[in-house]
């Protein structure tokens, strides 16, 4: 299994703060099948990591897990911020892709409602990269609209849900937009947004069929992560049992070539 969302570098945003509790995580992820996690610390006005400054840890997180003999390969990406983003210059936000490939974690405000968001996600999508928007189940805009990610994902995105958020890690409310999106066919990738051992740990099998989605666990947690890092197309989503014939099936209707 692929995670695209995890906050495993150590000191450099909101997620561990030492080392010890990167190495602690990344034997959680290898405990729970994961083989290939990218490092997406935050890239915000708070967090003002760059692109640089990211692979270089990445690097060491890398060379220290192999002297650890820990049988986990680290990634470099970001989640970056779409307030910052628009800011970023082309280059840098080409740089901050996931993995080297095409696509950038993007995350809307969480707490605050942002008019516009579909043009301001398009402003990103002119430099070059592909959108994958970061667990829209939890950002204020998707809440007060819920059709902007049907909108967005028709315009070409891809969305990723916290694998929490399934089983009702953030609340009520968060967990039944997370499964109404799911549901419609808007999701395309479950990530575990992971930022310690303990309170927020790694973990996508087990949330996934918790919530009643093992059918899409392969999709969502190896063929889709593993297409967007090497720029291939996404593989046709999976009808689990029992879903309407009429559901979405999770395809991209435009990309840029």
């Amino acid at each position: 299994m692929i995670d695209l969302h995890c906050h495993i570098l150590p000191g450099i945003d909101d997620g561990p703060e030492e080392l010890v509790e990167s190495l602690e995580m990344a034997r959680r992820h290898v405990a729970a099948g994961v083989d290939t996690v990218i490092a997406t610390p935050h890239v915000s006005w708070d967090h003002r990591n760059t692109a640089e400054g990211i692979a270089e840890a990445t690097a060491r997180l890398q060379r220290a897990l192999d002297v650890e003999q820990i049988p986990l390969r680290v990634l470099a990406g970001a989640e970056v911020a779409l307030t910052r983003a628009v800011e970023l210059p082309h280059e840098e936000l080409q740089a901050l892709t996931l993995g080297g490939g095409p696509w950038l974690l993007l995350e809307a405000p969480i707490a605050l409602d942002a008019p516009g968001t579909d043009a301001l996600v398009e402003v990103v999508r002119d430099h070059g990269v592909e959108v994958l928007l970061a667990h829209p189940e939890r950002c204020a805009s998707f809440h007060s609209d819920p059709e902007l990610l049907a909108r967005l994902v028709d315009a070409g995105c891809t969305a990723q849900v916290t694998a929490g958020a399934l089983v009702g890690s953030f609340g009520r409310t968060v967990q039944a937009l997370a499964r109404r999106f799911v549901e419609q066919g808007h999701v395309h990738v479950v990530a575990s947004d992971a930022h310690d051992p303990e309170r927020r740990a790694p973990g996508l099998l087990e949330p996934l069929v918790a919530g009643g989605y093992g059918e899409l666990a392969q999709w969502m947690t190896a063929d889709v992560p593993r297409a967007l890092l090497v720029g291939g197309e996404v593989p046709e989503r999976p009808l689990p049992a029992g879903e309407p014939r009429g559901a979405r099936r999770g395809l991209l209707r435009r990309r840029r070539g």
